[in-house]
């Protein structure tokens, strides 16, 4: 049975983003481009289900070849619509197909996307939502408010269930699909309710707003949840209240506390406000207290500050012991400890050559920073800067590094100053040289004059980065002011690029 032979039948064509080399899938004929229409005659909505029907054995896989789509025109002639008619492509052609099976052995097929059928789309309008905050001219997928149930399974984004199907919820328990990551940010269904404000025609199913009864329900899953706190709506006596609620469930293993993000462009949007120095103090003090306790008694602090509360509130980070593993790492927790866990390696007592470097990092990590990186100051001929670099893209009260865009490090860097700009690795797209505004590291490179970097995800390879570049042979882009001072050195040059990102956590470096 073809798509054509069944008009009424909906399938989700998954694009072949490439073939294994010597698989089943080469070796029945199958290419990149290729979409795969049907696997055991059923069509599947995601890789979720495309794995689920290779458990069962024997398989076969129906796969359409793409032909290319004549044109057509839009509108309908001889109308109002006639002068707005537009010459566009059709759907592509998928009746070109083929099947192939496998026995107990995997196809080889690596798909373009995981979701076949499309995202999960959000219900809410939260008060705090990030994508509201969201200047124009980034690229499309940053603006998409994405609340999909299986990508929180398969990457550990966190959803907030309130768009789910009764259909949604039993495949999440007959599937396993465990664990998954909610956004709870208070266990008080009312205040819930205000806060998130979410969408009545957008909610499949009323008791899906529900945050009790899912969890409750969803007791078979593991859930890590977070607690994205506003000041005066979700904080003190209602903070205790949701942790002593999560804290109850067995399937609950975990509650990040994280307070809200704000960027400079709040147009038309409530008027809320993030933690100051004493908010933040009290914070830290109740959940101590529940840390304490669960401990005490469970042999876990079940909750997780942020490390942006911690330098809010102007105290010292929790020990490596205290994060128990880093489990929500991305989501902000722990990051910071986890950069400084591997400390310096051993330091030369200088460079071969001088060097001058830049470290730019948001405003809420340069002190920690600054303070991590001195005894590298002691290297003699390396002249090192950790700079604060305000946010011009979001606005400066956003000061978590992970958000700086090549416009903040443009405002902040004068061409030719140093021999090395060193950027937090949390600022780009993952295995790509891109920050959130598609500026790339070569672009940098050449408007500022100098060699342009990743740092590390830790603090030594921060360093080796930096030491690996002054032993280099020679420079790219010229010396700077600084290594021009000192004759009796040698010109510097590159080193290797570790590229590490989270397009939507938080960077600490």
């Amino acid at each position: 049975m073809t798509a054509a032979e069944n008009l009424n039948e909906q399938i989700f064509p998954a694009p072949i983003k490439s073939v294994e080399e010597g698989s089943p899938a080469a070796r029945a004929g199958v290419r990149p481009g290729d979409v795969l229409l049907r696997v055991n005659g059923v069509a599947v909505t995601d890789v979720l289900a495309y794995r689920r029907e290779l458990e069962r054995g024997v398989v076969s896989l129906e796969v359409a070849r793409p032909r290319a789509a004549l044109q057509v025109m839009t509108g309908v002639q001889g109308t109002a619509q006639d002068h707005h008619r537009l010459l566009m492509p059709a759907a592509p052609d998928l009746t070109d197909t083929f099947t192939f099976s496998v026995e107990w052995e995997d196809p080889g097929l690596d798909f373009e996307e995981v979701l076949f059928d499309g995202i999960k789309k959000c219900a809410n309008k939260c008060d705090f939502c990030y994508v509201h905050q969201m200047p124009r001219g980034f690229r499309k997928s940053l603006y998409i408010m994405d609340d999909d149930y299986r990508l929180s399974f398969l990457y550990g984004s966190f959803v907030t269930l309130t768009n789910l199907t009764e259909g949604d919820i039993n495949r999440i328990l007959d599937e396993n699909l465990s664990p998954l990551y909610v956004s709870v940010h208070t266990a008080n269904q009312d205040l819930r309710q205000d806060m998130m404000k979410w969408w009545r025609l957008k909610v499949k199913d009323p008791q899906a707003v529900q945050i009790r009864e899912m969890i409750e329900r969803l007791e078979s899953i593991d859930l890590y949840t977070q607690i994205v706190l506003v000041p005066g709506r979700n904080d003190r006596e209602n903070l205790d209240e949701t942790v002593e609620y999560l804290s109850s469930r067995p399937n609950v293993i975990s509650a990040a506390v994280v307070p809200i993000g704000l960027t400079g462009h709040r147009t038309n949007l409530p008027d809320v406000r993030t933690f100051n120095k004493e908010e933040a103090q009290d914070t830290l003090k109740r959940l101590n207290v529940w840390r304490r306790k669960f401990l005490a008694e469970r042999g876990t602090r079940f909750v997780f500050p942020s490390d942006e509360l911690y330098l809010l509130a102007g105290e010292p980070l929790p020990s490596e012991e205290e994060y128990e593993g880093f489990p929500m790492l991305e989501n902000g927790v722990g990051m910071i400890r986890d950069f400084l866990t591997e400390g310096l390696p051993e330091l030369p007592a200088a460079l071969p050559q001088p060097m001058r470097v830049v470290l730019g990092t948001g405003l809420l990590f340069a002190d920690s920073l600054e303070r991590a990186i001195a005894p590298m100051r002691d290297i003699q001929g390396l002249d090192i800067e950790v700079r604060a670099v305000e946010n011009k893209t979001f606005g400066r009260v956003t000061t978590v590094a992970g958000l700086l865009t090549g416009r903040c490090f443009r405002h902040a860097v004068k061409p030719g100053e140093a021999d090395l700009l060193i950027v937090p690795p949390t600022t780009l797209r993952y295995g790509t040289e891109l920050m959130l505004d598609d500026v790339s590291l070569t672009e940098l490179r050449n408007e500022f004059r100098m060699d342009v970097r990743a740092g590390g995800a830790t603090l030594g390879e921060l360093a080796r980065v930096i030491l690996d570049n002054a032993r280099s042979s020679g420079p790219q882009f010229g010396m700077s002011a600084h290594a021009v001072k000192d004759t009796a050195v040698k010109d510097k040059g590159e080193q290797e690029q570790i590229a590490e990102a989270s397009i939507h956590g938080h960077g600490q470096a």
